[in-house]
């Protein structure tokens, strides 16, 4: 992901220090994934409900909607939207093709994760703290 974050205030700082520490103890899908793909996109979906939370919080505090971290939490939801609405709900057992597929849609949105996260660590000097 190109690009730079550098947070305006003390606000957006706080907001980015909130979605770097959520992106580095996020994992899609979690330990205790049954095998369904639905279990796999939960928590993806779960992280977006925080998304949420951290851009409602930043916007209440007087934040600007218009801020690069309000874009970073709103790409989060952009880059989660398919692959939840994709694969959540779906139970069944997972084939080869259907497992490479699921594997890719995961790659695809940690990748993006990933990119916002050293984006993150990069303009709120946490760099030596990630990765």
């Amino acid at each position: 992901m190109a690009g730079q974050w550098v947070p305006r205030d003390h606000d957006e700082l706080t907001a980015g220090w909130r979605l770097w520490l959520e992106l580095g103890s996020s994992a899609w899908p979690r330990p205790g994934w049954d095998g369904s793909p639905d279990e796999a996109v939960r928590g993806i979906r779960e992280l977006t409900a925080t998304c949420d939370r951290i851009l409602a919080d930043y916007l209440a505090a007087g934040g600007s909607a218009d801020a690069a971290i309000a874009g970073l939490l709103r790409s989060m939801y952009l880059a989660a939207s398919w692959t939840c609405e994709l694969w959540q709900g779906d139970t069944a057992p997972l084939d080869e093709e259907r497992m490479a597929m699921l594997h890719g849609d995961l790659a695809g949105f940690a990748d993006h994760a990933l990119g916002v996260r050293t984006l993150l660590a990069e303009g709120g000097g946490w760099a030596s703290l990630s990765l």
